[in-house]
């Protein structure tokens, strides 16, 4: 294996710096994003994910040269209501939009009117990517039907789900992260986690004792999915706190292209990747 990273993890991480638990300032964000985008791991490395809450008149002022196209992937948190203001700001400000993503509902909430809102938005976005957080609670299969039905009649619109956050309901339980990876395999639906994927191997956290899933796990997942698993063996994969089969689930696999799971956002692009160089998913001795 080169030391460029494989096909079966470009674009696996995106830049979420200024999220939490980093918090990065957003001008240390911007040169730190610039500095991956430059380095051998680049093609491991998403758009720079930005809050619609810090798109202003004079967000990135000085800091993007509109001639270097730099690209971001915006994140709905001011509302849905909201997004088409920030994504009319990004062009003057040099920035490329990549992709969109925003929840569609809160827990326990329908998923449909958000949805359907958000559907309208992608389709009137040309090359841009949109992403519909939807809880993995109420709703949820009818929200996966409906996107897979805007799919099919060609808007750019995708799933995406949370898997962790500051409760432990946040973290879903292999099984049920299971069933709705099989759910968008059986909907030929891609999707994109958020939250709790700091490591590969699925761990407990000892400062606040929630169980996180590993990005390995969910990658082997993943590709077992995508080759016609059950529920059950996907769950299992997803319980494994060994990194030898995870290490086995995707040998012989490098030079493919990841099937179904777009990717997920990390406040840290050194964290994953030295666990990646560790398993030997990655090669190189680096610098990040």
């Amino acid at each position: 294996m080169s030391t460029q990273p494989p096909t079966l993890v470009a674009g696996l991480v995106d830049d979420a710096a200024v999220f939490p638990p980093g918090n990065a300032p957003l001008s240390e964000a911007v040169t730190a994003h610039r500095r991956h985008r430059a380095a051998w791991y680049a093609d491991l490395v998403g758009p720079l994910l930005l809050p619609a809450s810090a798109i202003t008149a004079g967000a990135l002022s000085g800091l993007v040269d509109p001639e270097e196209g730099f690209a971001i992937g915006l994140i709905g948190d001011t509302g849905l209501d909201r997004l088409p203001v920030a994504l009319s700001l990004l062009p003057a400000l040099g920035v490329t939009t990549r992709q969109v993503e925003a929840p569609v509902a809160r827990r326990g909430e329908d998923p449909q009117p958000g949805l359907t809102e958000l559907v309208k938005l992608a389709e009137r976005l040309d090359g841009v990517a949109v992403y519909a957080e939807i809880p993995l609670t109420f709703g949820l299969m009818g929200a996966l039907d409906v996107i897979a039905d805007a799919r099919a009649r060609g808007v750019s619109v995708a799933a995406k789900f949370r898997t962790g956050g500051l409760a432990a309901e946040l973290f879903p339980t292999p099984a049920e992260l299971a069933a709705v990876i099989c759910a968008c395999r059986d909907r030929r639906l891609p999707f994109k986690l958020t939250a709790g994927l700091h490591h590969a191997v699925r761990h407990v956290d000892p400062e606040t004792g929630f169980t996180h899933h590993g990005f390995g796990n969910v990658l082997a997942a993943a590709l077992a999915a995508a080759d016609g698993a059950t529920v059950g063996a996907v769950a299992e994969l997803l319980t494994v706190r060994d990194e030898r089969p995870l290490v086995q689930a995707v040998e012989g696999r490098y030079d493919a292209a990841r099937p179904l799971w777009v990717g997920f956002g990390s406040c840290s692009i050194v964290e994953p990747l030295t666990d990646l160089v560790r398993l030997g998913l990655v090669n190189g001795g680096f610098e990040a």
